[in-house]
């Protein structure tokens, strides 16, 4: 009987201690299971040029899934997203980290996006590339669309060719855009009637600094007089062979601020 008495006592204190022992992990697991999620997001490049690709990557944790606004109606749900904007401006991007028992948190990153840079060559036509006149005080206007250059409609931009025959536009979104040139005796509108490349710009990425050489041709018999635009009247291209618009474009990579 004391042998039997001797072996109950000793082993209570160790099942005690097994148990005293579990207890402690067993509350981390509910604690861990209860944790709200936190929201923590970073991004590669800020500021960014239009058109360029910019990393967006989620650190956050007690995740069940994440959500991005790019503040430009356009959303994702992975974690790491390659975004690029269209327009310039500042966004707000968004990130939003749910929690598997339904809690949500959010981070934002404040994103500014520079618009692309483009200069405007007047130059009269020749049949040897760069040797025609440059010209000045030419208006130059911008459109988004060839319908909208057609109809005159929806003008983006107007500035007029200083001595050298150029004019810069500042600010423009990730797109091409199509160029009237007009002045008394100059315009670019039969040539665009021949190829529609001596009108068009490439799309614009942000991320260079672009050159159009906007090619005209003279007409003697207009007035000299008049500085105001006319109505534009598009002129049939002439029969035979048509002019090529070749490559007007030129671009040089800015440099990163």
């Amino acid at each position: 009987m004391l042998f039997e008495i001797t072996t109950a006592t000793t082993r209570k204190p160790i099942v005690m201690k097994r148990i005293l022992a579990i207890l402690p992990l067993l509350s981390l697991i509910v604690i861990s299971c209860n944790r709200d999620p936190f929201a923590d997001a970073a991004v590669d490049l800020n500021p960014a040029y239009v058109g360029e690709d910019v990393r967006f990557t989620s650190y956050s944790t007690n995740t069940d899934y994440v959500e991005w606004d790019m503040d430009d109606g356009i959303m994702y749900t992975s974690s790491v997203v390659d975004h690029y904007f269209i327009d310039p401006g500042n966004y707000d991007v968004s990130l939003r980290a749910f929690g598997t028992k339904g809690g949500v948190s959010t981070a934002v990153i404040p994103m500014e996006v520079i618009g692309a840079e483009l200069t405007v060559v007047v130059r009269l036509w020749t049949e040897e590339p760069g040797e025609g006149y440059l010209l000045p005080e030419a208006s130059v206007r911008l459109y988004p669309t060839l319908t909208d250059w057609e109809n005159e409609t929806n003008m983006v931009a107007e500035a007029f060719s200083d001595s050298y025959g150029e004019c810069t536009f500042t600010n423009l979104s990730y797109q091409r855009y199509y160029i009237d040139v007009w002045e008394a005796n100059h315009d670019n509108y039969t040539l665009a009637e021949e190829d529609v490349k001596f009108i068009e710009t490439d799309m614009l990425e942000g991320a260079y600094y672009w050159t159009f050489e906007a090619l005209v041709d003279y007409y003697a018999k207009k007035s000299t007089t008049s500085t105001e635009r006319p109505q534009k009247v598009l002129k049939a291209a002439p029969a035979g062979e048509k002019r090529s618009a070749g490559d007007l474009v030129t671009k040089v990579k800015r440099e990163r601020k």
